[in-house]
């Protein structure tokens, strides 16, 4: 036993890695090691030499596992002074600048126009980007003729033949969640409803997808004043400039009646677009008295409520601010753009610190 121990331990010493530590502790405490043999050969001693032999053999093989273990962290010490050695750092070297992310502008505005019209009161609301041509077209009184519900306008889900549940689109405009509201919570109400939007087409100022918000309230006695009012006051504090002035046309939406599209104040002076002041106008969104036909849609009597809603393009009104010159740069994921547009991401839109 002696004789093993002092192999052993020597061995272990001189051990340069830990395959080799393994290999030692195979072959001296493993299921067929020399301590582990020994060990089953004190089943045949007698009582007295198994008295005297047990005790010795678990010494010995606490021992060595005992040497085992610390010959193997202080390999591992070795390895790591070594890594240190050659992996040196000069801690006093100036830091790489750190290039954080930023915002998207159509996140930012989102934003901005949330922020503006809780603090008038208007709740978000949201629903599914895929829904029924019943709440997209019908619901919203837009009638199965109209041009809109033509497949080179408007995105349709596929369908197995023979399937007889209803078509199913990708959603023209937000104006769905206004009917889905109204069926959950009646009325009064007052909503914006931000999102995702899809229509066929693409080219400078259309693409595919883009972002829309629209707004609706309900109410006894709300009409065509009370919409102006909250327009203007949205336009003064999304544009910063007091007083812009605002122009109601008359225009057609199955969806409202009557309906109108509003355009603000502008200029034009050397190719550059100014908000808020000159002769020019630009039409910025469509509005309007919400239809009986969609309020009943909703379950709310028209005898009893009436309101309005309007809608308007996100990313338009982020161009229009920022001025962005091309709608499909929004979707291209150009770093240089994104760094040149984008918004810090701790500076949240407020009407008392600062929109932007």
């Amino acid at each position: 036993m002696d004789d093993l121990r002092t192999t052993y331990l020597g061995r272990i010493a001189e051990a340069e890695d830990e395959a080799t530590l393994e290999a030692l502790r195979v072959e001296a405490v493993g299921k067929k090691g020399e301590v582990s043999l020994k060990m089953r050969e004190l089943g045949k001693m007698s009582a007295e030499e198994r008295q005297v032999m047990g005790p010795k053999l678990n010494a010995l093989k606490d021992e060595i596992n005992s040497a085992l273990a610390a010959k193997k962290e202080a390999l591992a010490d070795s390895a790591l002074d070594e890594r240190l050695r050659a992996e040196w750092l000069d801690v006093t070297l100036p830091g790489r600048p750190r290039r954080t992310g930023t915002i998207h502008p159509v996140s930012q505005v989102t934003e901005e126009v949330t922020a503006i019209f809780a603090d008038m009161g208007f709740a978000v609301a949201e629903g599914p980007q895929i829904d029924t041509d019943w709440y997209n077209f019908d619901a919203l009184n837009i009638p199965s003729h109209h041009p809109a519900r033509a497949e080179m306008d408007t995105f349709y889900m596929h369908r197995a033949e023979g399937d007889d549940r209803p078509p199913h689109v990708l959603r023209t405009h937000t104006s769905p969640v206004q009917i889905r509201h109204m069926e959950k919570h009646g009325a009064p109400c007052r909503i914006i409803a931000p999102g995702r939007v899809y229509r066929a087409d693409y080219d400078q100022t259309h693409t595919p997808m883009f972002h829309q918000v629209e707004g609706l309230a309900l109410d006894r006695d709300i009409s065509m004043a009370n919409l102006k009012w909250v327009l203007e006051e949205f336009f003064a504090a999304f544009f910063e400039v007091d007083g812009i002035k605002t122009r109601f046309r008359a225009s057609h939406f199955p969806f409202t009646e009557p309906s109108a599209e509003v355009d603000i104040q502008c200029s034009w002076e050397g190719g550059q677009l100014k908000i808020g002041e000159g002769d020019g106008w630009l039409e910025v969104l469509g509005s309007g008295m919400v239809h009986p036909h969609v309020l009943r849609s909703g379950g709310v009597d028209p005898d009893e409520w009436q309101g309005f809603a309007f809608g308007m393009g996100i990313d338009r009104i982020a161009m229009l601010k920022y001025g962005i010159p091309d709608l499909r740069a929004f979707f291209d994921s150009d770093l240089r753009w994104l760094r040149h547009y984008g918004f810090r991401s701790l500076d949240v839109p407020t009407l008392h610190g600062g929109l932007s």
